[in-house]
């Protein structure tokens, strides 16, 4: 994504609200009451890995996604 300096006070705090690692790679939802991390990762089948919102989405856990898109870099 980039560095929190890339980003003006609102859009960070959009970003904060929105994703679980803003700034860094992960593109998994921040999770919450209604958003828990409760769902295994459909890939590796790890637990508590994705919330309802990432599934919806197709996304995998970030371990696996590294590993598909950076050969685990």
């Amino acid at each position: 994504m980039g560095r929190r300096e890339d980003y003006d006070q609102e859009e960070w705090d959009d970003l904060c609200d929105t994703f679980a690692d803003p700034g860094g790679n992960s593109a998994l939802r921040r999770a919450s009451k209604t958003n828990p991390r409760n769902l295994p990762c459909p890939s590796c089948g790890a637990k508590n890995r994705l919330t309802p919102e990432d599934r919806s989405r197709g996304y995998q856990c970030d371990s696996c996604a590294d590993q598909a898109e950076r050969g685990g870099y």
